[in-house]
């Protein structure tokens, strides 16, 4: 892989290397967002561009009845830069979502009001690696999804409207969490595999034809 990535780094321009390495550096995995059943396409891109915007690359997409269909104005191309996992094959693709990441070492926690739930300012980020559920507009989360949750988060409001829009609560959440974060005695940056690959995604993304580069890198390389 390290031999790939130095060969399509020379197709790009040193602006944008360096700024693929700035970016880089500010990636995490160590929190991530799941969307469930999300419908609204203005919605759905807000979020992906608010996981950009705060350094988050993994964001899991469960898809039981809606179809995850984001606006590409409103994503401005932050979809290319993140890693999307789409859950749409199983009878529950939310069961599946969270034992999957439970495996992975998360910490299920569903952000919205509910019992024994936790102030998004008291929220530890230092008792592991984190995961954000939201869900539907209109509905919230499912059953399953608060059944399985490990935590749950609310974000403090103080007027007569009972919850934030997703996408205003998820940028509120990742702008608190990805702060506090960098703040704390905490291993939040990716690992140096998960560094090489993402590179290797964004190198891809940006070269013209990359699919024939790489074939072509390959072939000479054997």
């Amino acid at each position: 892989m390290k031999e790939l990535i130095t060969h399509l780094r020379s197709l790009v321009t040193n602006n944008r290397w360096n700024r693929f390495q700035e970016v880089l550096a500010e990636r995490t995995q160590y929190i991530t967002i799941v969307l469930e059943n999300i419908y609204q396409p203005l919605n759905a891109s807000a979020v992906l561009r608010s996981a950009d915007c705060f350094g988050i690359q993994d964001v899991h997409v469960i898809e039981n009845y809606n179809n995850f269909t984001p606006d590409r104005e409103v994503a401005m191309g932050s979809s290319r830069w993140l890693n999307i996992q789409h859950y749409n094959e199983e009878e529950n693709n939310t069961l599946q979502c969270i034992q999957k990441l439970k495996k992975e070492g998360y910490r299920i926690v569903a952000t919205s009001p509910y019992k024994n739930d936790c102030n998004l300012q008291d929220f530890d980020l230092t008792k592991g690696k984190t995961a954000l559920m939201f869900g539907t507009e209109m509905e919230g989360l499912t059953d399953i999804a608060f059944q399985e949750a490990d935590e749950y988060l609310r974000i403090p409001m103080y007027g007569f409207t009972e919850s934030f829009n997703l996408s205003v609560a998820a940028a509120v959440c990742l702008q608190h969490l990805s702060h506090q974060l960098r703040q704390e005695n905490i291993d939040w940056q990716l690992s140096e595999a998960a560094k090489h690959q993402t590179l290797l995604n964004w190198l891809r993304y940006t070269i013209d034809r990359s699919e024939i580069v790489e074939k072509n890198f390959l072939r000479n390389k054997s």
